[in-house]
């Protein structure tokens, strides 16, 4: 038998993708409430998230998100993680306010301890990835616009990280849209 890894390369990142969710799953959280949600796009989807970042650039103005649209479609997957919101009475100031009860006059500020929790689960899948020799990024712009399109309803501070299996990392290096740079 022979094969050859251009004819699994597919199935090896979408293995990987997996790990990455389990990672993120089972990530520390702050108090421990498990109010993080993961989810890997392929293939149309990625297209459909790409045209939609375009129109994100153009009405915000953000030129590195015209950047990161193009950049996506370099990625056979992308895994999101986001968060629900959750209080966590802890009254820690952290958000800007003196107590719990306070910021919930305030719903649409994240929790800080949710926002952290997010982070830690980025870091756990970006592990992963790194441990298996997967190409990735860290991408804000991914995760912003896949909130403008409900991809993971109910979930505020998404970030999304592009993954590739390829012989340079395309998410790197990338052609700047800033004239300037």
């Amino acid at each position: 038998m022979i094969i050859n890894e251009r004819d699994t390369r597919n199935e090896r990142l979408l293995e990987v993708a997996n790990t990455m969710m389990s990672a993120a799953r089972t990530a520390p959280k702050g108090k421990g409430f498990d109010i993080i949600e993961v989810l890997t796009i392929t293939g149309d989807t990625i297209k459909h998230l790409s045209d939609a970042m375009l129109e994100y650039a153009e009405k915000s103005g953000l030129k590195f998100v015209l950047r990161d649209s193009a950049n996506i479609l370099n990625a056979e997957a992308i895994v999101l993680i986001g968060t629900k919101q959750h209080i966590q009475n802890l009254n820690c100031g952290y958000c800007g306010f003196d107590s719990c009860n306070e910021k919930q006059q305030f719903p649409n500020i994240p929790c800080s301890i949710n926002s952290v929790d997010v982070g830690i689960a980025i870091g756990s899948a970006c592990s992963i990835a790194a441990d298996n020799r997967v190409d990735s990024r860290v991408m804000f712009s991914v995760g912003r616009v896949a909130q403008e399109l409900n991809l993971m309803p109910g979930c505020s501070n998404i970030y999304g990280i592009p993954i590739s299996c390829s012989s340079k990392n395309p998410f790197f290096d990338r052609i700047s849209t800033n004239p300037t740079k």
